[in-house]
């Protein structure tokens, strides 16, 4: 068997490479940047007005002056203006260009206004503490030629902003891998049919296409019989037509588990089969040139532990992302856990009142409960060197979905 972190290691030594395509800004959410964001131009490109208020010389009011008659309005939009001279000040909107000559904004709130016949004056209430207050100066943000936005980044609303803000109507990212999930099994009916007593509906697939659509990865279903040729001849042609086939079941050790001598007999390279852990330990990966074979096991837990730890890190780092941040929580309670096996351990996730995450063990009834992972948010990975866990120990967490 395969320890977990030399799986990850193989993984990592045999990623994929999928190329690149180009998709309108309007649609690139969740897509893997291959080109970095590069200011062009200063951010803010002007002194920017951060209040509404007054535009005044700060050396005027150093000297003492506090009483200024308002020269006119500068509205954001409008190109950039002089203040006339140091002694009056000029009327600025939020996002309005800072007019030259004027080095503070007073806040509308601070200043009591009078009307002077046809014009204005006003009399500052609380003085500025410091020369370009409430301005936000040219360029203090990102300079023109620097990078905003680096390759490799997952793409977000924020990274979508930047985007439109340097005028990217397209973006260049990371194509997308050709997927193709495959559930094995003669137990298995579609889910649209009433399955008789010695069968069940097929789950895994949808669980996978599931996973994958958050990816904003298409992926196509399929499934095949535990018949050697049938499920040989299925392969060979998704061999040809995809970059990635995700099998669930007929892997383990029974008699039926046909499918790692049918990928031998297709000359799919083993590179993992079994791995220490729990649940999900017969989990097979291999590949055949470009093409790579992830085969789960039929367990519907085993397969969100074994996507999620290996599956999903791939697939990521096979488009460009960089590493992710790993999570960690504490255990609420005490945990024994005696097999010389990493354990992934369903748990419950709560945030404490000093930003810690705690953890609560969630009790199923093995690997097939897949009805106990709606009241969990993901496992927390136990290290095989430990039998007794102790509560506030904190430990890697993966989640599967937003901590509710």
């Amino acid at each position: 068997m395969t320890a977990v972190h030399d799986a990850e290691q193989i993984l990592l030594a045999h990623l994929g490479n999928f190329g690149e395509t180009t998709v309108p800004l309007a649609d690139a959410l969740g897509h893997t940047l291959a080109e970095p964001l590069i200011a062009d131009r200063d951010f803010p490109p002007f002194n920017r007005v951060a209040m509404d208020g007054f535009a005044v010389s700060f050396d005027a009011v150093q000297a003492g002056q506090t009483r200024f008659e308002v020269a006119y309005t500068q509205f954001a939009g409008a190109p950039e203006t002089a203040l006339p001279n140091p002694s009056l000040a000029v009327e600025v909107m939020t996002g309005a260009v800072l007019p030259s000559g004027a080095d503070a904004v007073i806040r509308l709130e601070d200043v009591e206004i009078q009307s002077n016949g046809s014009g204005r004056i006003i009399d500052i209430k609380s003085l500025p503490e410091s020369e370009w207050q409430h301005v936000h100066l040219k360029g203090y943000d990102r300079r023109q030629g620097e990078t905003i936005v680096d390759i490799g980044a997952r793409l977000t609303p924020a990274e979508i902003a930047v985007a439109a803000s340097i005028g990217k109507s397209t973006l260049r990212v990371y194509q997308s891998p050709k997927i193709a999930i495959v559930s094995t099994g003669d137990e298995l009916v579609p889910i649209d049919q009433t399955p008789l007593p010695h069968q069940i509906r097929q789950t895994n697939a949808f669980t996978l296409k599931a996973f994958l659509s958050q990816m904003k990865i298409d992926s196509d279903v399929f499934h095949a019989r535990d018949n050697r040729r049938e499920m040989s001849e299925l392969l060979e042609r998704l061999l040809n037509e995809y970059d990635v086939i995700l099998t669930s079941g007929s892997v383990s050790a029974g008699g039926v588990d046909i499918l790692p001598t049918v990928l031998a007999d297709l000359s799919v390279r083993k590179l993992i089969h079994k791995i220490e852990q729990r649940p999900g330990k017969p989990m097979w990966f291999g590949r055949k040139g470009l093409k790579f074979v992830f085969a789960l096991p039929g367990n519907p837990v085993s397969i969100v532990v074994c996507f999620l730890k290996y599956v999903r890190m791939w697939l990521l780092r096979s488009m460009g992302v960089k590493p992710e941040m790993q999570l960690y929580a504490s255990l609420e309670s005490d945990i024994i856990f005696k097999p010389k096996l990493t354990y992934f351990l369903p748990v419950k996730l709560f945030s404490k009142r000093n930003g810690a995450l705690e953890a609560q063990p969630i009790k199923g009834h093995g690997s097939g409960d897949f009805a106990n992972l709606v009241d969990c948010d993901g496992f927390l990975e136990l290290p095989p060197e430990k039998t007794i866990f102790y509560s506030d120990e904190p430990y890697p967490v993966i989640l599967y979905r937003e901590i509710r």
